[in-house]
């Protein structure tokens, strides 16, 4: 898609640890500190600019705001996160008799929770349950700055129950990556409230990394990556180049492992990042690694670097055509939370955690935003609507670690977890998520300046660009209706009449196979380019667009190398992809099949799970469950029956309670003939919650260590 040559960029940062620290990796940096303000690609809106006022993700971010954010602060205090903050305050001063509980890593949990509260006072400035939330958040500061060292260290777990260990084991005591989620929690905070007393804790943490880590320092790399996303956030915040400086060392050292240890694969240490070209390791801390490298190739400085270019492009291409499930999921093994062999996808066993999701969404955002290419939206907008918000339950208060794509009544979603990285994790994704939806360009080449807005994703809402001097107004039922009115206002009360030189660009989705456009009522036939349609690039207010995204239910097959879904469909109708549930059906889901030529429907049901879209059709079942072969040779095949069936969204299902469901349905009876096992007996003396003794007996053979 974008790839070029490799290039000497990557003989530049070969080499010993002493060499990597005495030259920064290609190319080298321009003679003057880059700005922080400028970007190589598209900006995205800022959230303040964006009000999502109806349909679907109006509903998310209530519910978000009204109970996720307060599920997770109660989580928080209940399990202790936030207690340890006093208990290293007291500690600091002192008392030794302070206690810890929990995870090493537990405070990262508490920093995304204020980060995603940070998101909704600022789209919600002003309101009674704001003001409530911004209370709390304001005590929970207070308490974690007293938990600061005089030189910037801030870790309760090593504080308290392991000071001796600090940072000794940088490779696997998560202090960076809880660092990180520190800084990035106090910028959001201090930009939605004016309050810097977190991002203050932050930028004292921050110059403590500084005084330890990188070139002529201590040659190490965090086993977890994050700390370079939020030293870069930090860097565009502040302007205060060793930010950047110290982010790019983080990065550039990954892979050169002379003199230090290492995790290899796992945590992507394995190669230097412009050597790598294929996705390996932990999901999550791969994702967070390039898109790390994504914000260095958004700087003008260091938007040429071949090798960044290079490992982008093929490490995309890896994990999006070989390695994503059709719900955007990603990472299908349990053993290392992330990565195996290509068109490795099973089902039942598969990972595919939330902030795996969430990673990926944010990665391909960038990358959209660093090419004004809409494929990188396609995958976003799947992983969005389906692995992401699978992640959490419709009432905002019960998660999902792992998103399976096929259930036999043992998963559900616990209201947390003892590593909790998800439920803040999503919680602060919907709070943000407004900001996906527009990019825009602008030129000061020109006056007045001429901008370019591309509409990336699609909602009921009202952004404003006061650059351009526009306001865009979105209604639209997507993703039930593939329907978008767009009308067009000006920001500019005393030019309201003015002919605004706005170039106008909306994403056409790649599920799309036939769309229409029109401009105050005319047809137009756009140029598409990289996705997008170009609708014009002079606009006075009250001009209308409306944007009609053909949205039939389709079948999906998957790549034949993919074993777990050979002769199998999937369910997909605009970017929602659908699963069969039991509590929908009559029989056993797990026994139906979908002909090929069974007729299938789409309908809105309002009263169904909180209104969702669904689809009808029939298909076949046996009119018994097919029974586990165990001597026999031969037997009758079983008498078939027709089975009429209804399809919810993935992202809904288990809403109640435990239940059986499956994304895949076989296209032919003969593949629920059932399975071959011998004869057992078992007793057990101890089980996990998601195991259940039905487990032993259903014939699938245990992929991994952590298939139940």
């Amino acid at each position: 898609m974008h790839t070029l040559a490799l290039s000497l960029a990557l003989l530049l940062t070969a080499g010993s640890p002493a060499a990597l620290a005495q030259q920064p990796a290609a190319p080298q940096a321009a003679t003057q500190p880059p700005s922080p303000a400028q970007h190589t690609g598209l900006t995205s809106i800022p959230l303040r600019s964006i009000e999502l006022s109806g349909g679907f993700w109006k509903t998310r971010q209530d519910t978000n705001a009204a109970r996720t954010v307060w599920a997770n602060i109660e989580q928080c205090e209940k399990t202790g996160r936030i207690a340890n903050f006093d208990e290293a305050a007291k500690y600091i001063k002192g008392d030794k008799s302070a206690q810890n509980r929990g995870l090493l890593f537990n405070d990262s949990d508490v920093y995304k929770v204020l980060e995603g509260a940070a998101y909704i006072l600022a789209s919600r400035p002003g309101d009674e349950d704001s003001k409530k939330l911004r209370a709390t958040c304001d005590d929970i500061i207070r308490r974690i700055a007293a938990a600061q060292h005089d030189d910037g260290y801030i870790n309760t777990y090593h504080t308290v129950k392991a000071p001796e260990k600090r940072w000794k084991v940088v490779e696997h005591n998560h202090e960076l990556y809880c660092g990180g989620h520190l800084i990035e929690a106090g910028v959001a905070y201090a930009q939605a409230t004016g309050d810097k007393t977190l991002l203050n804790v932050g930028i004292r943490f921050a110059n403590h990394v500084d005084s330890l880590f990188g070139p002529s320092k201590r040659h190490a790399v965090p086993g977890h990556q994050e700390i370079e996303l939020a030293l870069i956030k930090l860097w565009r915040f502040t302007g205060e180049t060793r930010y950047l400086n110290l982010a790019r060392y983080f990065i550039d050292a990954r892979g050169h492992t002379q003199g230090r240890p290492t995790t290899g694969e796992y945590s992507q240490d394995h190669l230097p990042v412009r050597e790598q070209d294929h996705i390996v390791g932990h999901a999550v801390r791969g994702m967070y690694m390039f898109m790390a490298v994504a914000d260095l190739l958004d700087i003008p400085a260091y938007a040429n670097d071949e090798g960044y270019i290079q490992a982008t492009d093929d490490v995309w291409h890896d994990l999006t055509h070989r390695k994503t499930y059709v719900t955007g999921g990603i990472g299908p093994s349990a053993h290392n939370e992330g990565f195996t062999t290509p068109y490795d996808l099973p089902n039942d066993t598969a990972y595919a955690e939330t902030c795996a999701g969430i990673g990926s969404v944010l990665w391909n955002e960038r990358l959209g935003r660093l090419y004004a290419d809409a494929a990188y939206f396609d995958a976003a907008e799947r992983a969005l609507y389906n692995g992401v918000l699978s992640g959490v339950s419709l009432s905002g208060d019960r998660f999902f670690y792992v998103n399976p794509l096929l259930a036999r009544g043992n998963h559900d979603r616990p209201d947390w977890y003892e590593c909790a990285c998800c439920p803040p994790n999503i919680l602060r994704t919907v709070a943000n998520v407004g900001t996906l939806f527009y990019s825009t360009r602008t030129s000061g080449q020109t006056s007045p300046a001429t901008s370019a807005i591309y509409t990336n994703l699609y909602n009921t809402s009202i952004a404003r660009f006061d650059d351009a001097g526009m306001i865009i107004h979105q209604k639209t039922d997507y993703p039930w209706s593939g329907e978008v009115q767009m009308s067009i206002s000006s920001s500019r009360p005393d030019a309201s009449s003015a002919s605004m030189p706005v170039e106008l660009l909306a994403r056409v989705p790649s599920w799309c196979r036939s769309a229409t456009f029109t401009i105050n009522g005319k047809t137009i036939k756009p140029e598409i380019s990289k996705g997008y349609a170009r609708l014009g690039s002079r606009w006075k207010a009250g001009d209308t667009i409306t944007l009609n995204f053909d949205m039939p239910v389709e079948r999906i097959q998957a790549n034949p190398m993919v074993q777990a879904d050979l002769g199998r469909v999937a369910l997909q109708r605009g970017p929602v992809v659908y699963c069969l549930e039991s509590p929908d059906n009559a029989g056993d889901v797990l026994s139906v099949s979908l002909p090929p030529d069974a007729p299938l429907s789409a309908e809105f049901r309002p009263d169904l799970l909180s209104g969702v879209g669904i689809i009808k059709g029939e298909g076949l079942s046996l009119n018994q469950q097919p029974k586990v072969w165990r001597s026999e040779l031969y037997r009758p095949v079983p008498t078939v029956q027709r089975a009429p069936f209804t399809a919810i969204p993935y992202f809904a299902w288990n809403n109640r309670g435990r239940t059986s469901m499956t994304v895949w349905l076989p296209e032919s009876l003969g593949m629920l003939g059932g399975t071959s096992v011998g004869q057992h007996t078992y007793t057990s003396s101890f089980r996990f919650r998601d195991e259940i003794p039905d487990n032993v007996a259903d014939g699938a053979a245990p992929a991994n260590s952590g298939d139940y």
